[in-house]
């Protein structure tokens, strides 16, 4: 990811800004979700949704704090990448990953959860999908890093961490499961 964030700079002006999240302020961060999340639902049941890719990631590890905890819960995870607005416009073809929602849908409590919220275009998309399993009662977002500059009247209910950072900026997460370290960074437009 850091060579991709390298490359990025080189064809479109940007500067690697470098980490500004290493494992230990994400480990912080995912606690700060997990207890917002217990906080928030109080006694009654809901399931946790992560977005893929590396928003499942995160709601993996925050069922596994509420698990810990003795919070029970449903689980699973959404692929949203043919309900995208921005298809078209994708250099290569998108990387169809499954779904696993195993649990009713209909008239449950979702919270889903992704690692960056940013214009809520992604939201939009996982809005779509997961009404494709049923309706359900309530649908809360939860997120790891919340960048602002949002397109879409969307909010997160539940967030680790908010970060500044300028329109044209690119926030690169890299999570142990997917890319083998835990390091969040900022590239800056120049």
């Amino acid at each position: 990811m850091l060579a991709e964030a390298q490359e990025l700079s080189e064809c479109r002006g940007t500067e690697v800004m470098g980490k500004i999240l290493d494992e230990a302020k994400i480990a912080e961060a995912v606690v700060a979700l997990a207890a917002q999340i217990r906080e928030g639902v109080g006694e009654g049941k809901f399931a946790i949704v992560g977005i893929r890719s590396r928003g499942d990631e995160v709601a993996e590890r925050v069922s596994a704090i509420l698990r810990e905890a003795g919070v029970e819960h449903d689980s699973g995870m959404l692929d949203i990448s043919l309900y995208r607005d921005d298809l078209s416009h994708l250099q290569e073809n998108p990387k169809l990953q499954s779904s696993e929602i195993e649990f009713p849908v209909d008239d449950a409590r979702v919270i889903l959860v992704d690692d960056v919220l940013f214009t809520g275009r992604t939201i939009r998309a996982a809005l779509d999908a997961l009404t494709d399993y049923g309706r359900p009662r309530r649908i809360e977002l939860a997120t790891l890093i919340d960048r602002g500059h949002r397109e879409l009247p969307i909010a997160a209910d539940y967030v680790g961490i908010s970060v500044e950072t300028e329109r044209m900026d690119h926030v690169l997460v890299r999570l142990k499961n997917t890319d083998g370290e835990d390091a969040v960074e900022l590239v800056e437009e120049r």
